[in-house]
């Protein structure tokens, strides 16, 4: 059956999608049911309607914020627009612009910090790590999986995470290996392995799982973990 998926959908029916006829999460393959995908797209829908409502009074209470503002309400402010730029990384349609507004604003926000703590090099230093801990988690918040598996209210399940990483494309696969640290890597790395042997045992194609299998043990060696031979 084809079901009527969006081009850019939000993340519960992104995650239908990973599922959907994917010998990964259930053998034989499953089909996603109809009236889930309406219900995951009305959802998300409804968190995109709020999201816009939310992100409209964010930018107001940033404009109205006086200059000579405490920290208190700049730090709160900040914190706001972290969660609406970790928010907009999983709704559907485009959010390129909301994004970009949110990280244009959370800048002006860190000028503002810096002047709070004028000389102290300590305090310009945390920011400073502050800062480039927030790139990298935009960069990697680009990739829908990360924007999911991050998510407070993720969609995707304990039992759903291994093979929703080895069902992702290429960039999305890499990133959301960069999530794990190592203790975490070896269980993926564990889980993987036994669902490649089980699906192999029932006679299905897994030729395409080894590149990704491989990929998830150099992870994990790299990430100091135990070692796997196979």
């Amino acid at each position: 059956m084809d079901l009527p998926f969006n081009h850019r959908p939000g993340r519960r029916e992104r995650h239908l999608r990973r599922r959907h006829m994917n010998a990964l999460f259930a053998w034989p393959p499953e089909e996603v049911p109809p009236e889930q995908l309406l219900e995951a797209q009305r959802l998300d829908h409804e968190e995109l309607e709020a999201f816009q409502a939310s992100f409209r009074q964010l930018v107001e209470r940033a404009a109205d914020l006086p200059p000579d503002a405490g920290s208190d309400p700049v730090l709160e402010l900040k914190a706001d627009l972290e969660r609406h730029y970790d928010q907009a990384s999983g709704l559907p349609e485009d959010q390129t612009e909301a994004k970009q507004a949110l990280a244009k604003l959370i800048e002006v926000i860190m000028r503002t910090l810096l002047r709070h703590v004028g000389d102290d090099p300590t305090a310009q230093q945390e920011l400073a790590d502050e800062a480039a801990a927030r790139e990298i988690h935009f960069r990697l918040l680009e990739q829908p999986l990360v924007a999911d598996l991050l998510h407070p209210e993720s969609p995707i399940r304990p039992q759903d995470l291994t093979p929703s990483l080895l069902s992702a494309d290429d960039p999305e696969f890499a990133a959301a290996c960069e999530v794990f640290d190592g203790p975490q890597l070896a269980v993926i790395v564990d889980e993987a392995e036994a669902l490649h042997r089980r699906l192999s045992e029932r006679g299905a194609d897994v030729g395409d799982l080894r590149p990704r299998l491989e990929h998830l043990r150099q992870v994990l060696a790299d990430a100091g973990g135990p070692g796997h031979s196979h």
